[in-house]
Parts: structure tokens; sequence; C-alpha cells
């Protein structure tokens, strides 16, 4: 009895090796993936800048949480951008130019700044307007990775950050619009994807 159970476990262990030695392998991370990860590596890391100083100075319970969901879900994608990059051998990336940066959504250093030094009641509504212009842009980042994702890890994390993303957007513009009702559209230049540094 405990030899054909043996030889049944066996079987199954040389079928499983089988199926993995006659998959094909994965294709590497194309030029598109790879410029991808790093500019989002980097578009991450700044929404951390923006939520950090609303974390100690907001007053407002909703916005702090915001603040809080913002850096623990970016801070997950940034660990798994960043082993992405390390197994393909690849670096993080040349810093994006700032005109790069603004067609990404992203914020000059003079609106990071300014959370940290506008009277709390502006800061809360400038980081809730630079944050739901900065979401807009990794959603148009990420949009094309969809259907152009090569590695199944590259499609996954495209999928989580336009699903999470979309979701605080809609919870943004709905707390901007309780604070003072009305959401201003920040105008977003279109992403060239494919661009240079």
């Amino acid at each position: 009895m405990r030899r054909g159970w043996l030889w049944g476990a066996l079987l199954v262990l040389l079928g499983v090796l089988a199926a993995l030695l006659l998959r094909p392998p994965l294709p590497p991370a194309t030029p598109q993936e790879v410029q991808f990860v790093q500019h989002m590596l980097q578009h991450h890391a700044q929404a951390l800048d923006l939520a950090a100083p609303m974390l100690e100075r907001s007053q407002q319970r909703t916005v702090r949480s915001l603040a809080l969901d913002i850096q623990l879900s970016q801070r997950e994608q940034m660990r798994q951008m960043e082993a992405m990059l390390g197994r393909w051998g690849q670096p993080p990336g040349e810093p994006i130019s700032p005109e790069h940066a603004r067609m990404m959504g992203m914020a000059s250093e003079a609106e990071v700044a300014g959370l940290s030094t506008l009277p709390v009641e502006q800061a809360e509504r400038q980081f809730l307007r630079l944050m739901i212009r900065h979401h807009q842009g990794a959603v148009a980042m990420t949009l094309p990775m969809l259907d152009a994702a090569a590695r199944p890890e590259v499609e996954r994390l495209a999928r989580q950050i336009v699903v999470t993303q979309r979701g605080e957007i809609r919870t943004m513009e709905g707390v901007l619009g309780r604070l003072d009702g009305e959401v201003p559209a920040a105008p977003m230049r279109p992403v060239e994807h494919g661009h240079g540094h």
C-alpha cells in the first residue's frame, strides 16, 4: 500500500517537472516594459513625497487616511518594481526631465514643497488636486501596457495600478468636492510613450 502511494507521488512529481521543462520560457523584458517600470518607480516615489506632509499636518481624517493608503500601496508596488528590475539586470533609471515629468502628471519641486509651507487647509486641497493629476498621469502611462506587456508580472502590475488609482481618484474627487464644493480639472498634456528621459 505504502509502495503504491510512493509510486503515485513520484509520477505526479515527474509530471510537474515535465510540464515545467516543456513550458516555453518567458520572453525577456522589452525596452518598453523596462522604461515603464523605471518611470513608474520614480512616479510612485513622488507620490510618497506628496503624501508625507499630509500625515503630519492634515486635520482631516479622510485626507490622512488617503495619504496613508497611498503610501502603503505605492511602497508595496515600488518593492515589486525594484524586484523586477533586479531580476532583469536593469538599473532604476535616470532622473526624469521636468518636461517629461509634467506630461506624466507629476508635481514640480515648488508644488511638492508647498504642501509643507501652505496654510493647512490650502495644503489639504492642493494635495488632493496634485494627487488627482498625479494619478491621472499614472493611469495614462499604464493603460498602453495592458495590451503591450509581454511578461505577466508587468501586466499584473499594470492592472493593479489602473484599478487602484482610478478608485483613489474617485475618492479624492469626492473629498475635494466636500472640502470646497468643486473639483478643478487639472489640465493634463498627453503622455508621449517612448519619449526619452
